[in-house]
Protein backbone atom coordinates (compact mmCIF):
# COMPACT_ATOMS: atom_id res chain seq x y z
CA UNK A 1 0.00 0.00 0.00
CA UNK A 2 1.37 3.49 -0.98
CA UNK A 3 2.07 6.26 1.81
CA UNK A 4 -0.23 8.19 -0.01
CA UNK A 5 -3.38 6.16 -0.06
CA UNK A 6 -2.48 5.37 3.26
CA UNK A 7 -3.21 8.68 4.30
CA UNK A 8 -6.61 8.96 2.83
CA UNK A 9 -7.71 5.70 4.76
CA UNK A 10 -10.66 6.64 7.03
CA UNK A 11 -10.66 4.00 9.93
CA UNK A 12 -13.88 3.77 12.20
CA UNK A 13 -13.06 1.15 15.13
CA UNK A 14 -15.25 0.32 18.42
CA UNK A 15 -14.56 2.75 21.12
CA UNK A 16 -11.52 1.59 22.97
CA UNK A 17 -13.54 2.40 26.19
CA UNK A 18 -15.26 -0.93 25.65
CA UNK A 19 -12.58 -2.78 27.10
CA UNK A 20 -13.58 -1.32 29.75
CA UNK A 21 -16.81 -2.95 29.99
CA UNK A 22 -15.32 -6.31 29.11
CA UNK A 23 -13.36 -6.09 32.60
CA UNK A 24 -16.22 -5.55 34.14
CA UNK A 25 -18.39 -8.18 32.97
CA UNK A 26 -15.06 -10.59 33.46
CA UNK A 27 -15.18 -9.51 37.32
CA UNK A 28 -18.93 -10.50 37.33
CA UNK A 29 -17.82 -13.77 35.55
CA UNK A 30 -15.71 -14.43 38.29
CA UNK A 31 -18.24 -14.59 41.47
CA UNK A 32 -19.46 -17.58 38.98
CA UNK A 33 -16.11 -19.43 38.57
CA UNK A 34 -15.10 -19.09 42.21
CA UNK A 35 -18.53 -20.93 42.74
CA UNK A 36 -18.56 -24.13 40.61
CA UNK A 37 -14.79 -23.72 39.33
CA UNK A 38 -14.63 -26.79 37.35
CA UNK A 39 -18.32 -25.65 35.20
CA UNK A 40 -17.74 -21.99 34.91
CA UNK A 41 -14.52 -21.50 33.90
CA UNK A 42 -15.29 -21.91 30.25
CA UNK A 43 -17.35 -19.05 30.55
CA UNK A 44 -14.09 -16.85 30.49
CA UNK A 45 -13.95 -17.95 26.63
CA UNK A 46 -17.15 -14.94 26.35
CA UNK A 47 -15.05 -12.18 27.58
CA UNK A 48 -11.72 -12.93 25.52
CA UNK A 49 -14.69 -12.82 22.27
CA UNK A 50 -15.81 -9.83 23.07
CA UNK A 51 -12.11 -8.14 23.44
CA UNK A 52 -11.02 -10.10 19.81
CA UNK A 53 -14.40 -8.63 18.61
CA UNK A 54 -14.18 -4.82 19.81
CA UNK A 55 -10.41 -5.42 18.24
CA UNK A 56 -11.20 -6.61 14.97
CA UNK A 57 -14.50 -5.06 14.28
CA UNK A 58 -13.88 -1.91 11.55
CA UNK A 59 -14.90 -0.08 9.14
CA UNK A 60 -12.18 1.12 6.54
CA UNK A 61 -13.18 3.65 3.79
CA UNK A 62 -10.85 5.33 1.45
CA UNK A 63 -12.40 7.22 -2.05
CA UNK A 64 -12.68 3.99 -3.93
CA UNK A 65 -13.44 1.32 -1.52
CA UNK A 66 -15.24 0.35 1.70
CA UNK A 67 -13.97 -2.42 3.72
CA UNK A 68 -15.68 -4.19 6.33
CA UNK A 69 -13.87 -6.54 9.02
CA UNK A 70 -15.64 -8.45 11.52
CA UNK A 71 -14.85 -11.04 13.84
CA UNK A 72 -14.61 -13.78 11.54
CA UNK A 73 -13.69 -12.09 7.83
CA UNK A 74 -13.89 -8.98 5.78
CA UNK A 75 -15.38 -8.23 2.70
CA UNK A 76 -14.11 -4.83 0.48
CA UNK A 77 -17.24 -3.18 -1.38
CA UNK A 78 -16.77 -0.08 -4.06
CA UNK A 79 -18.40 2.88 -3.44
CA UNK A 80 -20.23 2.03 -7.33
CA UNK A 81 -22.28 -0.83 -5.26
CA UNK A 82 -23.54 1.08 -2.68
CA UNK A 83 -27.27 2.69 -3.12
CA UNK A 84 -27.04 4.11 0.20
CA UNK A 85 -27.01 3.96 3.97
CA UNK A 86 -29.79 3.33 6.51
CA UNK A 87 -29.77 3.25 10.05
CA UNK A 88 -32.41 0.53 11.97
CA UNK A 89 -33.05 0.71 15.79
CA UNK A 90 -29.13 -0.80 15.71
CA UNK A 91 -26.62 2.22 16.26
CA UNK A 92 -24.07 1.18 12.94
CA UNK A 93 -24.99 1.85 9.90
CA UNK A 94 -26.36 -0.55 6.88
CA UNK A 95 -25.16 -0.19 3.48
CA UNK A 96 -27.58 -1.27 0.41
CA UNK A 97 -26.10 -3.00 -2.24
CA UNK A 98 -26.99 -1.78 -6.22
CA UNK A 99 -27.05 -6.40 -6.07
CA UNK A 100 -30.02 -5.68 -3.49
CA UNK A 101 -28.79 -7.10 -0.20
CA UNK A 102 -26.73 -5.36 2.81
CA UNK A 103 -24.29 -5.07 4.63
CA UNK A 104 -23.52 -4.02 8.73
CA UNK A 105 -20.75 -1.12 8.78
CA UNK A 106 -19.19 -1.80 11.60
CA UNK A 107 -18.90 1.22 14.55
CA UNK A 108 -20.28 3.59 11.88
CA UNK A 109 -23.10 5.74 13.64
CA UNK A 110 -24.38 8.99 12.77
CA UNK A 111 -22.38 11.18 14.13
CA UNK A 112 -19.17 9.23 12.41
CA UNK A 113 -21.21 10.22 9.02
CA UNK A 114 -18.75 13.31 8.18
CA UNK A 115 -15.39 10.71 8.32
CA UNK A 116 -16.97 9.09 5.95
CA UNK A 117 -18.44 11.78 3.66
CA UNK A 118 -14.31 12.78 4.01
CA UNK A 119 -13.08 9.39 2.81
CA UNK A 120 -15.72 8.87 0.11
CA UNK A 121 -14.78 12.13 -1.76
CA UNK A 122 -18.73 13.57 -0.67
CA UNK A 123 -20.21 10.42 -2.23
CA UNK A 124 -21.58 10.00 1.40
CA UNK A 125 -23.71 13.36 2.22
CA UNK A 126 -22.49 15.46 5.04
CA UNK A 127 -26.06 15.23 7.67
CA UNK A 128 -24.72 18.31 9.64
CA UNK A 129 -24.15 20.63 6.32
Amino acid sequence: MSSARAQTDVVIRISPMAYFGVGFFTLGLLALIFAWPGYAAVLLIMPILLAVAIFRYRTVADRDHVRVRTLLGSRTVRWEEIDGLRFTRSSWARARLTAGSEIVLPAVTFSTLPLLTAASGGRVPNPYE
